[in-house]
């Protein structure tokens, strides 16, 4: 299964894409941070998101999409953001018909180290380590993006669809 994961923010999303199946080492295809300018306007951030995310979408034609959920934050100007940035990476998956799957930050935590509670620095440390990486992937944005592809190739196997032609 390939599966394009997604930690979405509007300042900074970690991307990647990680193949592999349930009991096999997963491997890194690609990985990065899409970056939108503090100073534009929201639309023109959200349009360059779609943008750089459709172009993922196109190159590495993934069997799914994971998304980090978001969750409840003091901050409510940082959770509109990633929820308005998670909302415009979803529809792009779902207008081409590939099946989109959240992930609470707890349970890829918990997938990628056994802990739910696990801190950063543990997941990157995971992440290079289950990948056969030399160093842990920076920033942290696009470690969380393979940790997210890992913890849903593990936790989530893909159902066969048959549809009729």
């Amino acid at each position: 299964m390939r599966v394009l994961a997604l930690d979405p923010g509007l300042t900074r999303c970690g991307i990647a894409v990680v193949e592999g199946a349930p009991g096999r080492p997963p491997v890194m295809i690609a990985v990065d941070t899409l970056r939108t300018p503090v100073t534009a306007e929201l639309a023109d951030r959200l349009l360059e998101l779609d943008t750089h995310f459709s172009t993922w979408l196109d190159r590495y034609q993934p069997d799914a999409v994971a998304i980090e959920r978001v969750f409840s934050q003091a901050n409510v100007t940082s959770a509109m953001a990633t929820a308005q940035a998670s909302a415009v990476l979803m529809v792009a998956a779902s207008r081409r018909g590939i099946p989109v799957t959240q992930h609470t930050p707890s349970e890829v935590k918990a997938a990628v180290t056994g802990n739910g509670r696990a801190e950063k620095a543990q997941v990157g440390t995971m992440v290079a380590r289950l990948l056969g990486l030399v160093a842990i992937p920076a920033p942290a944005d696009s470690a969380d993006a393979l940790a997210l592809g890992i913890c849903h190739i593990w936790r989530s196997p893909m159902r066969t669809t048959v549809v009729a032609r």
